[in-house]
């Protein structure tokens, strides 16, 4: 499907290749809830080479103006010079922009703080009751970044711009599913990114990565730091002519659009069946021409879609799952792939149970039997129940 290209630099994990932005659009419309975008991006020249069902990994960059509003809270100066983890000599504006990560704050910086504040001050006294109560403290941090606790703590002054650094992590690269065929789109990578965006403490942020893809990234500019990871099981099955049922709502459906594209090239015998779900037809079905257009043509056997905010009750891929099970059960019974992609704390877990349900009532299994048919006959023997979920 994709020829293994050189990689004479060998760019990865710990050497990324800086990529081009080639092109980006929004996949939402006027009056969506949500920012979902797509963006194209270059691999040429990097050898990097992947297949549908891999990952692209993405290390983004601090926003400036939360690196600056940072370096003004400790009072240094951005020309002042750091020592990152691995030995570098940077500017502390680099430092805090390329190297750490400052948007969400870790338990460590409680005990930089505590230590810096005068011993018996009310202030100590919380952050040492913080430190102490795991749950209190981890609910403390959540909403809150490095400036966040800089602007609350004001007392606590860092005698450097190296001991502030000591508080912190290395950035660490957000993995997107790829959202493209390499075939069809020689050279490039595709993602389908939901831009994070909101408010706390009276200041307007964003995700670090897709916020920095959304605003921090120019068309024609090299300066994305990317890598390939492969994937060992989220993969097309070599048997063309295997029907494939795809359960991909929201961003989900990045790799299923690189699915139906290499199974369109491919030209396999085997069917295609996209249950996708979103929060409103009119402005969140995302890649919808592309999607009619796989219909259009049959690469695209069957379409379920749930907009759960289009009528009273709420829809989601679950409750089409149920109005086909008799057919759904058809497709597993004759040796389906069944693939599941995008949140893993609850739709992963919804679908889990409802296709444990479908195999229960159409297959005549006790939910026992079928929970043992699904996660050990299907996942773990044949291997066709995989999934690609965070």
């Amino acid at each position: 499907m994709n020829p293994v290209m050189p990689n004479p630099e060998g760019f990865g994990r710990k050497n990324p290749f800086r990529a081009t932005l080639l092109r980006t659009r929004s996949l939402t419309g006027p009056g969506s809830g949500k920012d979902t975008r797509h963006f194209e991006i270059s691999l040429s020249g990097s050898g990097l080479s992947y297949l549908p069902g891999d990952s692209l990994g993405v290390f983004p960059r601090c926003p400036p103006s939360l690196v600056q509003a940072t370096i003004d809270a400790l009072g240094f100066q951005a020309s002042d010079r750091v020592q990152t983890a691995t030995g570098q000599d940077v500017r502390l504006e680099e430092a805090l922009s390329h190297h750490v990560s400052i948007h969400r704050a870790s338990k460590k910086i409680l005990y930089g703080l505590a230590e810096r504040l005068p011993a018996g001050s009310s202030e100590r006294s919380r952050l040492e009751a913080l430190i102490a109560d795991e749950p209190a403290a981890a609910e403390f941090l959540h909403p809150r970044d490095y400036l966040d606790l800089l602007k609350e703590f004001p007392a606590a002054r860092f005698e450097s711009p190296q001991a502030f650094l000591k508080m912190l992590s290395p950035i660490q690269p957000r993995l997107y599913s790829i959202a493209s065929s390499p075939s069809a789109h020689i050279g490039e990578v595709h993602l389908c990114v939901a831009v994070v965006r909101y408010q706390t403490f009276g200041r307007n942020k964003t995700g670090l990565a897709s916020g920095f893809l959304a605003d921090h990234t120019t068309v024609g500019e090299p300066n994305i730091p990317v890598f390939v990871q492969g994937s060992a099981k989220f993969r097309l099955p070599s048997d063309r002519s295997r029907d494939i049922i795809m359960v991909g709502p929201g961003t989900g459906i990045a790799p299923f659009r690189a699915f139906l594209e290499q199974r369109e090239i491919d030209g396999g015998s085997g069917r295609n069946w996209l249950f996708f779900g979103e929060q409103h037809r009119a402005t969140d079905f995302l890649y919808q021409a592309d999607i009619e257009g796989f219909l259009k043509r049959s690469v695209l056997s069957r379409l379920d879609v749930a907009f759960s905010r289009d009528q009273a009750a709420k829809v989601y891929v679950q409750h089409r799952m149920l109005e086909q099970a008799a057919e759904l059960w058809r497709w597993i019974q004759g040796g389906a792939y069944f693939y599941v992609c995008g949140d893993a704390r609850r739709m992963a877990k919804d679908v889990h149970a409802t296709l444990v349900r479908i195999v229960s009532e159409q297959g005549g299994m006790t939910p026992e039997n079928a929970t043992v048919y699904v996660e050990e006959t299907m996942a773990r023997q044949d291997k066709r129940y995989l999934k690609d979920v965070y």
